[in-house]
């Protein structure tokens, strides 16, 4: 109390000097940081009468002052905890508190001023985009999160999300374990029966479990959101790469809720995490004003339902989600992929070039493991019943039979000039020597796919750019693939079919003339 009575004072000190240089009492404010009116109220006031309202009048508490201690622990163990999430947390233990924002704001900047507890920069970008219709568009994308368990271990958490883009409505389902595309379904299900109704249109990233290639436009999805696609006749939108604007509002809902929600909040198991999450999002994701619409999504999204196409019967009555079974899975660095605590092996090179791919499990309990672009089988893999294993295809490992300098000569051999191409592979070599045979592997892949004329054309390429690697002769030898793939004329003349000669003309004697006679034309008038 003393200290504030000090603070007090000297404020008061301050605004009567800065009054005698001439300031006005407006400005006096701004460079003191308070309002107009604490300036009036200390102003209009003598140095004797200052002293005696100070003795007499007590210290007001603030609204917040029974939660202080709390509020500092928050802050002093989360040192980046927003005010936003401080006002959640203590909507989530007292329910029947009525705070405002800006109470919550303003107490917890003071917090941070008193006990210099600073808060990290974490910029962020803004772009104004058109407001989109009611009932027209929904916009899906996935985040995941790792949250600390009450044994102090930490847990790998995934979600899907969703949001309305005009009410910002939001809804979110978590998983413990990678989505499958059944689990993709089902959410989608669940999000329809919490909206109470089907947006005109979907707006997705390009997520493996969902579109295995654009096609030019063409969309080619996983096989089973294709069948879920036609079966409720949903109009899909997948966004380009790089293409943050058609779904802006999906990556801050994203932000919003690992900010918000999942930050610093201890884990205690799936079904408890997705009650939290629900109760959060009735009490701050849609009860909370929008900053850019200026109204709580719940009342907007009141209007906007009238919007929405109705749901048919369940998706359960007629369709069957229990034999979609693709799931993607992250390649990892020693080339192999991680399924149910067993590692199973995927072609030499794989990580340099996919980071993730899909798995599929057959009736026949086998693994296939799929290109997420082109559809190509990468490995078929029996699956384990044990764990801690690796499966591997032999064909998956490192020639080991020969020596580099044999392996080098024997990938030489291929090119026309071998001098050459010895020399660009010993290049390689002396660069990347922890990964030559790595390195050799690769080239060798494309020596046995492509002729010697587009192999050395190759070489000259990456000879003159000077580009001594094999992921670089790879990028070459397409590229040069391409452009002679499209010089090819694309109708080729097929040749008429001879008809066959008669029995007659076969018999025919032809006549013969004496050889004397061209020796005498040939040596013409002697």
């Amino acid at each position: 109390m003393e200290e504030e009575k000090v603070e007090k004072w000297e404020m008061y000190m301050q605004m009567q000097q800065l009054l005698r240089k001439g300031f006005s009492k407006v400005k006096i404010a701004e460079m003191l940081g308070i309002s107009r009116s604490t300036v009036y109220r200390y102003i209009n006031r003598n140095p004797q009468s200052m002293a005696k309202w100070m003795e007499t009048s007590k210290v007001r508490q603030k609204k917040l002052d029974p939660y202080k201690e709390l509020i500092l622990s928050w802050l002093q163990d989360y040192p980046d905890m927003s005010a936003a999430q401080v006002l959640d947390w203590l909507l989530e233990k007292y329910e029947g508190l009525e705070i405002a924002e800006s109470t919550v704001r303003n107490y917890v900047r003071e917090l941070r001023k008193t006990y210099d507890i600073t808060k990290g920069a974490s910029p962020r970008s803004y772009e104004a985009v058109a407001e989109i219709p009611m009932g027209i568009q929904m916009q899906v994308d996935f985040g995941q999160t790792e949250q600390r368990k009450p044994n102090g271990k930490t847990e790998k958490l995934r979600f899907i999300a969703f949001v309305l883009a005009h009410s910002r409505y939001k809804y979110m389902a978590w998983l413990d374990r990678p989505f499958t595309t059944k689990d993709v379904i089902r959410s989608h299900e669940n999000a329809f029966r919490f909206y109470g109704g089907i947006p005109n249109e979907l707006v997705y990233d390009q997520d493996a479990l969902i579109l295995v290639s654009e096609n030019g436009g063409d969309l080619i999805l996983t096989q089973g959101f294709q069948a879920y696609r036609e079966e409720r006749q949903l109009n899909l939108h997948i966004c380009r790469k790089a293409d943050p604007e058609s779904k802006g509002k999906i990556e801050n809902v994203i932000k919003y809720i690992k900010q918000n929600f999942a930050k610093h909040r201890v884990y205690h198991g799936i079904h408890k995490w997705n009650e939290e999450a629900l109760r959060w999002l009735k009490r701050t994701g849609n009860d909370k004003e929008h900053n850019t619409i200026k109204k709580r999504p719940v009342d907007v999204f009141s209007l906007e339902r009238q919007h929405l196409r109705p749901i048919s019967n369940p998706i359960e009555d007629s369709f069957d989600i229990n034999n979609i079974s693709s799931i993607t899975r992250s390649v990892r660095k020693d080339n192999t992929v991680w399924f149910k605590s067993n590692r199973y092996s995927v072609p030499l090179g794989t990580f340099n070039h996919i980071k993730e791919i899909i798995v599929k499990t057959t009736d026949n309990n086998y693994l296939t493991v799929i290109h997420p672009e082109t559809g190509e089988i990468l490995a078929k893999h029996p699956i384990s019943a044990g764990k801690g294993q690796l499966i591997q295809n032999t064909s998956h490992l490192r020639d080991r039979t020969v020596g580099i300098d044999a392996f080098i000569e024997k990938v030489a051999s291929a090119f026309s000039e071998q001098a050459k191409a010895t020399e660009y592979l010993q290049e390689i070599r002396s660069r990347r020597p922890r990964y030559i045979r790595d390195q050799l592997q690769l080239v060798y892949k494309q020596v046995n796919t492509y002729d010697s004329l587009m192999l050395d054309a190759t070489l000259a390429k990456c000879l003159e750019a000077n580009l001594y690697s094999a992921t670089a002769f790879i990028d070459v030898i397409q590229h040069l693939s391409r452009d002679r793939e499209a010089t090819v004329p694309n109708k080729i003349e097929i040749p008429k079919q001879i008809r066959p000669l008669s029995e007659t003309v076969l018999q025919t004697n032809v006549f013969k003339r004496d050889v004397q006679e061209y020796v005498t034309v040939l040596e013409g008038d002697k």
